[in-house]
């Protein structure tokens, strides 16, 4: 593991986890799943060794981060969502899902073509990923969208995500953005949402990034 990437690979018989600690926000999918293979305070913390190959795969997919990541030794791979979405979470960031090609991306990540976290509060040291920085921040913002944009001529597809320099995450793509209530409310193939947390139109953008002096620096 290079301090950079804070990748660290925990090997199994027949499928092989990795966990990128620059990534982690800690949401517990992964230590709430029940049984051994994730255990908060064991050495090691995973062992893939510990269930059935499709139970590690299924349990390493619903990290929502795209922190986890896995190699199996069949050569089977993570599919790809059937559809895009983006999860506004309460107080939270912007949880996306799909055929994701994030631009910047770190290439060593592979977690990240389906899965990411990213910053809405403005105050992570890892933009455009999240960092938990909204909750030490105090950031505020319930979910809620407010719009329902137009309808979809498909559902899948490469979701394009362009964090722009001081300025909003431009999407490009099928997606559906979800309410932190859990309801399918807007969508289409091009949206820019806010990522300085000042928009009063949050989740999307409004050009507050300017007036405040958002710098992604």
């Amino acid at each position: 593991m290079s301090e950079e990437s804070k990748q660290y690979t925990y090997p199994g018989a027949a499928i092989d986890v990795v966990w990128d600690g620059g990534l982690c926000i800690h949401v517990g999918e992964c230590t709430r799943a029940r049984g051994a293979l994730f255990q908060s305070g064991r050495q090691p913390w995973c062992d893939p060794d510990s269930a059935e190959v499709e139970r590690v795969a299924a349990v390493v997919e619903r990290c929502p981060t795209g922190a986890l990541s896995y190699t199996r030794a069949d050569g089977a791979a993570e599919a790809t969502p059937a559809a895009n979405s983006i999860v506004v979470a309460n107080n939270g960031p912007l949880y996306a899902r799909g055929e994701l090609q994030i631009e910047g991306a770190p290439p060593d990540s592979p977690g990240l073509n389906t899965r990411a976290a990213l910053c809405r509060c403005g105050l992570s040291a890892n933009k455009p990923f999240c960092d938990n920085s909204h909750e030490s921040a105090g950031f505020r913002d319930h979910g809620a969208i407010g719009d329902t944009g137009e309808p979809l001529p498909a559902h899948g597809g490469p979701l394009v995500l362009r964090p722009r320099p001081n300025g909003p995450l431009l999407i490009e793509g099928n997606v559906t953005l979800i309410s932190a209530a859990g309801l399918p409310t807007w969508s289409g193939t091009r949206v820019a949402l806010c990522r300085c947390g000042e928009s009063a139109n949050k989740p999307f953008c409004d050009g507050s990034h300017a007036l405040v002096g958002f710098t992604t620096d």
